[in-house]
């Protein structure tokens, strides 16, 4: 009987017990229920000590309790590759279904996630990087249901792509909610930068397995008799374990390679063993590959260079070898256990490929080619891929090693590819091969166009390298027409969202004064006021809201920038207050048919989101709730149709949260709210979004009564001073002065009243419903100087006569009656009432009720206002009409 050698796979499950006895404990526990939480192992440990072996029995353990098993490995020279692991691990599953069976289970996510995973077209345009994330994340939580139980391995996680860490990263955070089990296995130390950042989330999300350790020279010893026989001695034993210093991996290659020689293994022999060894890794196996002939070891060069899809053909064309010498090479490889068959089964490749037999083995060759060799392999790799019809994204992995040599196709590769790879949600892959394309470099009269592509790509992670390459790109020729114009578009929103305001606004106003095109002129101008319209500063620019008015007297809508003027020139009149009917005017002549117009849409980025913002917001604050609604509800579903799941998300849902508060639907507004903090906190504190989430969601919570809630919720997530630069609604100051006062601290809420008033007069806000300060102030100072509190309502009386809203008068008049006594204070609450009944805003309208009740001793009233504030889920006013009903304290 021939005797079996000891594999790399049993060699290092020696000592590893434990490990095992885990990974069995979480497949047992996946397999016993459907509805088991997921769960995430992680092993960590040095080449060579067994990662890849754990992996193999976890499949075997998964496989024989019935699970279905996906696998994936990292790969050194595949970093750049976005979304490569993750596609390794899902895309033969979605592709071996029909197209119409891989829709149904992806639903929604299908064209968001497909193009990433490589079985959709990707749709023109950019990609929402996160929303691609969150559609991976669909996509496995889907398919757990269809394939449980299921298990996931991935191996050399320290090599995977920052796109599939990404994922990684989010779907560990939801395994509580899908029954799947992960097991990762990753060197510590390897990763850098935002990689090794995601991998330490990830790991510590994870149940750690420990971290795995050399064998002992009892182990060594036990391994090298099982694979040479009981008779080897125990110097011998020693030895092996001190040159591969307890490593499975190196172990299993030595005794491979002292049967091979026949080498008894015997004391006298041991010294022969380092030698031996050496050859297995680093010069010593790059001097075996020589031994092997050059035919093979140009073989073995072609295949790392390649890395992934390794076959006899691809490298025969590589390598320039005949199909049979390359045959021949591939086995003689195999034979010096360098190369392996691939596992189909295992990773999803196709018959017949081959991989490294280790990737110490890899990563050793494709060390040792020569340099200035290596950089024109991926040259020649570059042009196969491309012949081959695998796209222009395919090939962008190896030019990236090039040798620039001003190739000029080269930089249009690399331009097709970071077009294909922003179209499925990978700007970090764009911004690499447009970085590469100035290396090469482009032309005089392209790289003004490479440069404005590369500041798109980093628009969205990158604002200062976006505002140095936007920047660079219109200070050269190259740019023209209404490419220039979103240059400039671009670069003042870089600049915006980068707190540089003023620098934004100089920089849309110099190309408005040098640019000679009408049309062109006009959309810059219209920037310029959309900036100014959205910034929250004390000093606004001289004029402007006149000029604005007059540019906007003359719009007809006829076209996007004449639209976006009046849209502008709307929010503007909404912001100070002016007549409602005419805001409405203006908003109403922007729309086309009563819809977004082309181009001005949710998901448009030629202008971006904040137009259709500010004309909802217009709406949502001159009683137009239904309109305000529709445009809300219709950005949620825009956002979530195109898979945008960062900012963009975040803020749709704090203004669909906004209408329901505006509604009076104070439950559906919480929820919405808290969705939309829970997507800002993933994104990022003190962005703009992140106090809309927030100051909304504050607002709310005290409409609601919740005032401990309201006030544990703000100081968690900093409702406080320093304010953004950027306008928020409602006024942030007018609601934590509210807070303040709510909680007992009346003089901190005063004096941020107080503040509210003066940065509203500043910029001419005067509209008492978006900067509601007045009238709270006024309710403040009732007791202690009744003569302020007198004026400041009746100023806000007057400003909401002037704004000519039902809201806005019913709320002066409820100011006003909390101030009076008697007969008069009953005559204003029941004008109150009146103005509000007609009002859409329900949750005032209850208050309105209840506060009249209880000044005319109304049981009757106090019953309305009752039922309308349950209605509403205003805990707090229902629980204050319903103890006067019951206690007959109507005063």
């Amino acid at each position: 009987m021939t005797e079996v050698r000891p594999t790399a796979a049993s060699a290092a499950l020696w000592e590893r017990d434990d490990e095992v006895a885990a990974i069995t404990r979480a497949i047992d526990t996946l397999c016993a229920d459907r509805s088991s939480p997921g769960t995430l192992l992680v092993c960590q440990g040095e080449a060579g000590l067994g990662k890849t072996a754990l992996l193999a029995e976890t499949r075997r353990v998964a496989e024989s309790r019935g699970a279905t098993v996906w696998q994936a490995r990292g790969g050194e020279t595949l970093r750049s590759v976005p979304y490569n692991v993750v596609r390794q691990l899902l895309q033969p599953a979605l592709v071996s279904m029909l197209p119409e069976e891989a829709r149904e289970y992806l639903g929604d996510w299908y064209g968001i996630a497909g193009p990433a995973l490589g079985i959709a077209e990707p749709g023109e345009g950019q990609a929402d990087p996160q929303g691609v994330c969150e559609g991976l994340v669909a996509a496995v939580c889907r398919l757990a249901r269809r394939e449980w139980p299921l298990v996931l391995l991935i191996d050399d996680a320290h090599w995977a792509d920052l796109e599939t860490l990404r994922w990684l990263t989010a779907l560990s955070g939801r395994l509580t909610e899908t029954s799947v089990l992960v097991v990762v296995a990753r060197r510590p130390g390897e990763a850098t930068g935002d990689r090794a950042r995601h991998l330490e989330e990830i790991t510590a999300a994870g149940l750690p397995l420990a971290r795995l350790t050399a064998l002992t020279p009892e182990s060594t010893a036990g391994l090298t008799r099982a694979a040479l026989g009981a008779h080897a001695d125990a110097p011998f034993c020693r030895e092996v374990w001190a040159v591969t210093g307890g490593n499975p991996y190196e172990a299993v290659e030595l005794l491979a390679k002292v049967r091979d020689s026949a080498l008894d293994p015997v004391e006298a022999h041991a010294g022969e063993l380092r030698a031996l060894n050496s050859s297995a890794r680093g010069g010593g196996l790059v001097a075996r590959l020589t031994q092997l002939g050059i035919d093979a070891t140009r073989f073995a060069w072609a295949a790392a260079i390649l890395s992934t899809g390794i076959t006899v053909d691809m490298v025969s064309g590589l390598a320039t070898l005949q199909r049979v010498d390359a045959a021949r090479c591939a086995e003689l490889l195999r034979n010096a256990r360098i190369l392996a068959d691939a596992d189909p089964e295992a990773r999803g490749t196709a018959d017949g490929e081959l991989e490294f037999l280790h990737p110490l083995i890899a990563t050793a060759v494709y060390d040792s080619i020569p340099t200035g060799l290596r950089r024109a392999m991926h040259g020649i790799a570059a042009e196969l891929v491309t012949d081959r019809g695998l796209g222009a994204a395919v090939a962008s992995r190896h030019l990236l090693h090039v040798l620039p040599d001003n190739d000029q196709d080269i930089v249009w590769q690399l331009r097709d590819a970071a077009r294909e790879h922003l179209a499925v949600g990978a700007p970090d892959a764009a911004r690499r091969c447009l970085e590469r394309a100035l290396e090469e470099p482009p032309s005089p009269d392209t790289k003004a166009r490479v440069l404005y592509e590369l500041g798109c790509a980093t628009l969205l992670t990158r604002l200062d390298a976006t505002i140095g390459h936007l920047s660079e790109a219109l200070a050269m020729d190259g740019l023209d027409g209404d490419q220039r114009v979103d240059a400039v578009f671009r670069l003042s929103q870089a600049l915006l969202h980068n707190d540089q305001l003023d620098q934004a606004l100089r920089t849309v106003e110099a190309e408005a004064a040098r640019n000679p095109d009408p049309a062109a002129r006009l959309r810059l101008q219209a920037v310029q006021f959309m900036w100014e319209g959205i910034h929250a500063g004390e000093t606004p620019s001289p004029g402007r809201s006149a000029r604005l008015a007059e540019l906007a007297s003359s719009c007809t809508g006829r076209d996007n920038s004449e639209r976006a003027l009046l849209i502008l020139r709307g929010f503007d009149a909404m912001t100070h207050g002016e007549s409602a009917e005419e805001v409405v005017e203006y908003c109403d002549r922007a729309l086309v048919n009563g819809r977004l117009a082309p181009g001005l849409g949710w998901t448009d980025t030629e202008w971006g989101l904040e137009l259709p913002m500010m004309l909802a917001s217009a709406y949502a604050y001159t009683d137009r709730l239904d309109r305000a609604e529709a445009l809300f509800t219709e950005a949620l579903r825009a956002y979530e149709s195109a898979g945008y799941g960062g900012g963009h998300l975040s803020l749709a849902y704090a203004y669909v949260g906004l209408g329901h508060r505006r509604r009076g639907r104070l439950k559906e507004a919480e929820r919405s709210l808290r969705e939309s903090l829970r997507i800002a906190e993933r994104v990022g504190r003190g962005l703009p979004l992140y106090w809309s989430a927030t100051c909304n969601l504050v607002d709310t919570l005290l409409a609601r009564g919740h005032v401990e809630e309201a006030a544990s919720l703000a100081d968690q997530y900093g409702f406080a001073p320093p304010y953004p630069s950027t306008i928020v609604l409602p006024d942030p100051r007018s609601v934590r002065g509210r807070l303040l006062l709510a909680t007992g601290r009346t003089a901190e809420g005063v004096s941020e009243l107080e503040a509210a008033e003066k940065a509203a007069a500043a910029r001419g806000r005067h509209n008492p419903v978006v900067v509601p300060w007045a009238t709270d102030l006024a309710r403040a100072l009732a007791a202690e100087d009744p003569e302020r509190a007198a004026r400041l309502a009746a100023d806000a009386r007057r400003q909401a006569e002037r704004f000519g809203t039902d809201t806005a008068i019913g709320e002066a008049l409820r100011c006003a009656a909390a101030l009076e006594s008697g007969p008069r204070a009953v005559r204003l609450a029941a004008q109150a009432v009146t103005y509000l009944e007609a009002s859409p805003c329900q949750y005032e309208h209850a208050a309105a009720r209840v506060e009249h009740g209880l000044l005319a001793g109304s049981a009757a009233e106090l019953e309305r206002g009752l039922a309308l504030a349950e209605s509403c889920g205003a805990d707090g006013l229902a629980d204050r009409a319903r103890t006067a009903l019951l206690t007959g304290l109507t005063r």
